[in-house]
């Protein structure tokens, strides 16, 4: 029998300031801090935060990591995927009327997206869904806008 995984457990972060970060996730993503998930040394120093994404089923953990958070600045560690362009849309909307910086909507190989940086410069992108899920998507390498200065990491190379 193979071994199998039952899906991804949590998603962890680093981060240089614990409320900063904690803020900004739940200003732009209405995060909801779950306390009772905290994470505290022997010390009884808090390192790391535990936070919940609406309509996404895992924890994040943004952990207490600035040399880690520094050295990985630009970087795009996760992308979320939004149902479709209208939805995408909506997120831009969102962001706006937040005053949470973003990119323009551009054009990938498989559909749609934005990127906003957090606090410490991570990337985070909100993509939109292939229609029919992953096993029904052909790359289309013509579609991508490999050429937009908008994104921190341009889109894969041709």
């Amino acid at each position: 029998m193979e071994p199998t995984l039952s899906g991804i457990h949590h998603l962890k972060l680093p981060v240089r300031d614990l409320t900063a970060a904690t803020a900004w996730f739940a200003d732009a993503f209405g995060a909801r801090h779950v306390e009772r998930f905290d994470h505290y040394d022997d010390a009884g120093e808090l390192f790391a935060v535990i936070i919940m994404l609406p309509g996404l089923d895992v924890p994040v953990e943004l952990r207490l990591a600035p040399a880690a958070a520094e050295a990985v600045a630009g970087y795009d560690p996760v992308t979320f995927g939004v149902a479709d362009r209208a939805a995408l849309q909506t997120w831009v909307d969102h962001l706006d009327a937040r005053g949470v910086a973003h990119t323009p909507v551009v054009s990938g190989f498989i559909g749609d997206l934005v990127e906003l940086s957090t606090p410490d410069g991570l990337a985070i992108r909100l993509y939109t869904d292939p229609k029919g899920g992953f096993d029904a998507v052909r790359l289309d390498r013509e579609r991508a806008d490999t050429s937009s200065p908008h994104l921190t990491h341009r889109l894969m190379r041709r």
